[in-house]
């Protein structure tokens, strides 16, 4: 149930397209209008991933702040983790606009912005502002008319790495042609291959190793999955992000938005994006670290991630329509939850329900 605020605050930003919507509340954050939540540390959230230590396991996705202008600001949200980006090398318009649609009445979001940014020079000059109490992970990807992508990824790990808590190595928007192609075996053999020489190098140069994150999509075959995963343990990766955006419109109640093309998020995405993370988990087995990412949109919700297998969990577009309260009320509500479960730690509950998602069929 909505509040009335919340219903109020909706109805107001919903009259403007969501593409001004959205530039209206990087605005907001910025200009500090927007609240920092009050949370007490609970320390059963508290966990170790991939070396870095979390407060708590919820973590804004990439796609709200493009260009690092935030990072702070939704960290304050409440959030254990935010993730900037997708940036490129150079800068780019994107797509034609109108680029983003609301599907209301399935509180969705269809999105074709094709890596719109300004580029790593205006990304990495925020960042290196930052005062470095929070971690924030940069995600990196290639330009749309790039002759050599895989240099593209490797330029933003060279860029970004004395800023970057970790990379993501997006190579799952269905916005840019080509882009998912690198998810096919050679080609991510070749872009892992690149992408960790160069962290390994800039490590052992600084004495300092960043994590690095490949985010896939949740649009893959069996055979894709199993791909994915022999190269993700053949190479010396520190974790996965399950999934980005979908192509399938199945089940959506607002057929004509549906037409629209471009990635599907929000609620309607969270069974298959969880059933593709317990396969995941069940190819990789335990060690590997994963992100759950989408339709979070509640406390039970982003348990449920976990209960398949993720040891973090990220949401973006159930914002959109819950709004800058959201991730406070999922942090204090996992403490609920752990309460009801009885849980010394989050970690006690991951895989829980791994069997069950796995043999979802979505």
């Amino acid at each position: 149930m909505i509040d009335p605020f919340k219903r109020l605050a909706r109805k107001g930003l919903f009259l403007f397209d969501p593409e001004t919507a959205h530039g209206m509340s990087i605005a907001a954050l910025k200009s500090g209008l927007v609240p920092a939540c009050q949370i007490t540390p609970d320390p059963r959230l508290r966990q170790t991933v991939a070396g870095l230590t979390f407060e708590n396991p919820l973590g804004m996705a990439a796609g709200y702040d493009k260009n690092a202008e935030v990072p702070e600001a939704l960290l304050r949200l409440g959030f254990g983790f935010t993730e900037i980006g997708t940036v490129t090398p150079k800068p780019q318009s994107g797509n034609p606009r109108p680029r983003i649609f609301r599907l209301v009445e399935d509180e969705a979001v269809i999105n074709r912005l094709g890596f719109n940014n300004e580029g790593h020079e205006a990304a990495f000059e925020r960042l290196s502002v930052l005062t470095g109490k929070g971690i924030v992970g940069v995600n990196i990807g290639a330009n749309k008319d790039s002759e050599d992508r895989i240099a593209d990824y490797v330029a933003g790990i060279r860029r970004f790495y004395s800023v970057a808590r970790y990379f993501t190595a997006n190579i799952s928007s269905p916005n840019t042609p080509g882009l998912r192609d690198l998810q096919a075996r050679e080609s991510l053999a070749a872009l892992l291959s690149a992408v960790l020489a160069a962290r390994d190098e800039l490590a052992e140069r600084s004495g300092r190793k960043i994590p690095v994150f490949l985010k896939i999509a949740p649009d893959l075959t069996e055979e894709g999955m199993d791909d994915i995963a022999a190269e993700a343990l053949a190479h010396p990766l520190d974790g996965l992000i399950v999934s980005n955006t979908t192509l399938s419109r199945e089940g959506l109640k607002d057929q004509r938005q549906a037409k629209e093309t471009g990635g599907l998020s929000g609620v309607p995405l969270f069974e298959k994006s969880t059933a593709v993370l317990a396969r995941m988990r069940k190819r990789v087995g335990a060690a590997l670290p994963i992100i759950g990412v989408g339709g979070v949109s509640s406390a039970e919700t982003a348990l449920e991630k976990i209960r398949a297998g993720a040891d973090l969990v990220q949401l973006y577009s159930c914002m959109v329509y819950e709004g800058p309260g959201l991730p406070g009320n999922i942090v204090r509500g996992l403490s609920e939850l752990l309460d009801r479960e009885k849980a010394g730690s989050i970690r006690e509950l991951r895989d829980s329900r791994v069997d069950y998602w796995a043999a979802r069929k979505v």
